[in-house]
């Protein structure tokens, strides 16, 4: 995951670092241009320059280790890196620029852009290795580790993560792999020892974790093949700290931790941090439509649901989100104010088979209520959901916590993405799908094909489902 996520970095890097040459060259112009009093070359006989600055940038960025993690660097360090970067580029830019229009090309104006160029870049460097290292600093998008191993491998990668808290990494506990010893008691730099190895799918059921990494000496060897597939079934990511085991896996990335320690990564979803940047980027603009439409639509569906019955206008429900995340989802309210209460008198009426409620004609559906639904309109609300990143636009269904407890473990996968407001089962005729473990093939179909464009797609005919208002009850 974090290789996948440099090199969406990197290739924002490099289209940013392009417009800002872009703007310093701008600047540089105008600059001139206003101390000159006007007059002068057109701005466009000065653009050639970039053909030249933007490729000779990029390499000796990535030379001076610009293109890599900022993390560890100092600000004096990506100063002084930078100001190296702009020595040399000048330079060679110059020499181009001696040998194609040496007469023409004002020095003002390629001065001026080496300047602007500099503090263009740099203060861009240091803004966001900032920005980032508090963003996650405050325990925003953390990812939630669980160790397996107690000794010396396992406490050097503790106190790395430890030592970087803006890579938004929180340890929450630490398994034992001996058990042929007494249960270590007592914290391991602050975090308990939670049981043994043996225990680690009870444990990633009653905790919220998103990665599980084995950190164990080469004298101690477990059966990590059967964990992973274990944890792989759940949709659990796993990072094996470990470089003699061979582990047939359908998605591995081999690479360093922090360029240091060799770790092997097994994963069950994308982690193309490109598409995953586009999918959050439809999301956001699909939330913005649709948050529009909802607040164009809502005196009139507030005015019928409030006629229908009284009681709220919204109907807010715990259900559980990536790889546990509880979250509250909502929905314009479409059933009588004493719903969950006459739910386990209709259990026996219930026509899915497995972890689902649902029947038809639902009697607590007041009757404006079966209208949202069959129009999906009582669905509007949980675009807030996905603005704030809880939900995305397709998905797999939320379910609740009840529903998750009676999860078989090949089910659980399917909640280790973020849920969707629309997905396969949705476009799919849900009404005519009677059997629960059908769904979850659907579900975890969709996430070992995801792209992009596959939501792209899904989307589409989302809204031809609905305008045929097919599926819905």
């Amino acid at each position: 995951m974090l290789r996948e996520q440099a090199k969406l970095f990197n290739r924002l890097a490099v289209l940013g670092d392009a417009f800002l040459l872009m703007g310093a060259l701008y600047m540089a112009y105008l600059f001139r241009l206003n101390w000159n009093g006007g007059g002068g070359r057109d701005f466009l006989d000065y653009v050639w320059i970039l053909i030249i600055a933007i490729p000779v940038w990029f390499l000796l960025f990535t030379r001076y280790g610009l293109y890599a993690s900022m993390r560890r660097l100092t600000i004096f360090e990506i100063v002084t890196r930078s100001l190296n970067v702009h020595f040399l580029g000048a330079l060679a830019c110059a020499a181009f620029i001696f040998l194609l229009d040496r007469e023409e090309y004002s020095r003002a104006i390629y001065g001026g852009f080496i300047v602007f160029s500099f503090i263009f870049i740099t203060l861009e460097r240091v803004l966001v290795r900032g920005f980032l290292g508090y963003f996650r600093s405050k325990g925003y998008n953390t990812r939630n580790l669980l160790i397996v191993g107690t000794r010396e491998k396992a406490r050097r990668f503790h106190q790395m993560v430890e030592d970087h808290r803006e890579w938004g990494m929180e340890i929450e506990g630490f398994l034992q792999a001996d058990e042929s010893q007494p249960l270590q008691e007592g914290e391991i730099d602050g975090h308990l020892v939670l049981g043994y190895a043996r225990d680690l799918i009870k444990i990633c059921k009653s905790v919220q974790i998103d990665e599980v990494v084995f950190c164990l000496p080469k004298n101690m060897i477990i059966d990590v093949d059967d964990y992973v597939r274990d944890l792989e079934e759940i949709g659990i990511t796993v990072q094996v700290v470990l470089d003699f085991f061979d582990i047939q896996s359908s998605k591995q990335v081999f690479g360093l931790f922090h360029n240091e320690i060799p770790i092997i990564t097994f994963h069950t979803k994308s982690l193309d941090a490109q598409q995953l940047f586009l999918k959050r980027v439809l999301d956001i603009v699909g939330a913005l439509i649709g948050l529009a439409m909802t607040a164009v639509l809502l005196p009139f569906i507030a005015l019928a649901i409030k006629r229908s019955d009284p009681g709220p206008l919204f109907f807010g429900q715990n259900r559980v989100g990536e790889n546990g995340r509880i979250f509250k989802c909502w929905k314009f309210r479409t059933m009588y104010t004493d719903a969950e209460e006459r739910k386990k008198e209709l259990m026996a009426r219930n026509e899915m088979k497995g972890a689902i409620f649902k029947i038809k004609n639902d009697p607590r559906i007041f009757p404006f209520g079966h209208f949202l639904r069959k129009t999906s309109l009582d669905e509007l609300p949980q675009f807030w959901n996905v603005l704030k990143g809880e939900m995305s636009l397709v998905g797999t269904r939320p379910p609740t916590p009840g529903e998750v407890s009676e999860y078989e473990n090949w089910h659980r996968r399917r909640i280790s993405i973020k849920p969707g407001i629309t997905g396969l089962w949705q476009i799919s005729g849900r009404n005519n799908i009677d059997d629960f473990d059908e769904i979850v093939r659907m579900d975890l179909s969709y996430i070992d094909t995801w792209n992009i464009w596959l939501d792209i797609r899904l989307l589409c005919k989302t809204v031809a489902v609905v305008l045929r208002r097919k599926g819905s009850s």
